[in-house]
């Protein structure tokens, strides 16, 4: 499986020289295979990159061995000479505070503390265990939830800097390499509780698709989503090339389009531009749905006087003066 992951990792050019990486470690099979791995990698004479890993670990405060499972790791860090940072942090009380998931409450720690350690130790990366199963789950997770397109790439290797080392290797690998290793990874007895969706996806929809259609479910879903990806690759590409076209002008409070150019674009490319220039102007376009999309066409299709909408409380779209105006309200 080292093989596969430096494969992996010259493919998506996910390890350079001189990089510090901080790795999410909770001491599952994935976490920890991925910690081994690199850790071996690293310490390779043979292999031609230098870099530095540093251990972060979260402990959630859910389960009772949580604690036990701190200890673990650490101790894996400490035999083999790895910095180890650790944090506890009352999830549950996080996620009942801030009225959201569990699941989201933990993630949203998770992350973070590996921002926060990152800067701290001047790191410019962090891996995620992420392995191919995972990515084909959420596809599914975004099918079941009418995603777009881009919902079928499933996890990427690479998204700024996170990187995912075993995005390439399947569950089933990952085990037998802790088998094999004599790793004796700790395992999250919750991930076997059907009560979140993506366990359930996990421990019944893939299963079952595996004995009534297809067993290779994962492979397929797989070559789907590298599919996607490359065909995503180029049509970020030409949008944009079409953004530089219709570009007005661009300040960080305010981007303007020519709107007789964007009206002369096809409705996909419309919906593309729409969605890469508020990405522009705010770094993401979370929380703009279908529906705000499909009425910032038909505002700009209907250009009469001068009319607005505001698809969140950030943002208000314009079209005056055959313009359209994308202005932050941050």
């Amino acid at each position: 499986m080292k093989s596969k992951v430096l494969k992996t990792i010259k493919k998506y050019n996910l390890i350079e020289n001189g990089d510090k990486i901080i790795l999410a470690v909770s001491g599952g099979p994935d976490s920890i295979s991925m910690l081994d791995i690199l850790n071996n990698i690293k310490n390779d004479k043979n292999i031609d990159i230098n870099f530095e890993i540093i251990v972060a670990h979260v402990n959630h405060m859910i389960r009772k061995e949580a604690s036990e499972d701190e200890e673990y790791v650490r101790k894996f860090c400490e035999k083999r000479e790895i910095e180890f940072y650790s944090k506890s942090i009352d999830v549950q009380k996080m996620a009942n505070n801030n009225k959201i998931g569990t699941e989201e409450a933990g993630r949203k720690a998770r992350y973070e503390f590996f921002d926060e350690i990152l800067k701290k130790t001047n790191s410019n990366k962090i891996a995620i265990a992420h392995n191919r199963n995972d990515s084909v789950e959420t596809v599914i997770m975004h099918v079941l939830r009418g995603s777009g397109i881009s919902g079928l790439k499933g996890i990427e290797p690479r998204r700024e800097r996170y990187i995912r080392p075993l995005i390439e290797c399947e569950r089933k690998e990952i085990e037998e390499y802790c088998y094999e290793n004599n790793l004796k990874p700790k395992i999250d007895k919750s991930n076997f509780e059907n009560i979140y969706t993506r366990n359930k996806i996990r421990n019944v929809v893939i299963p079952y698709i595996k004995n009534e259609f297809n067993e290779n479910i994962v492979k397929t879903i797989s070559r789907l989503s590298e599919l996607v990806s490359e065909e995503e690759d180029y049509m970020d590409k030409q949008i944009k090339k079409i953004y530089k076209d219709i570009l007005i002008t661009e300040e960080k409070s305010e981007i303007q389009l020519d709107l007789r150019k964007f009206n002369n674009q096809e409705k996909v490319i419309k919906s593309r531009l729409i969605l890469y220039t508020i990405t522009r102007s705010f770094g993401s376009s979370e929380g703009i749905e279908k529906v705000h999309v499909e009425d910032i066409i038909k505002l700009c299709s209907n250009n009469i006087g001068n009319k607005f909408l505001t698809p969140n409380k950030n943002i208000k779209i314009l079209v005056k003066n055959h313009k359209i105006y994308f202005i932050s309200q941050v």
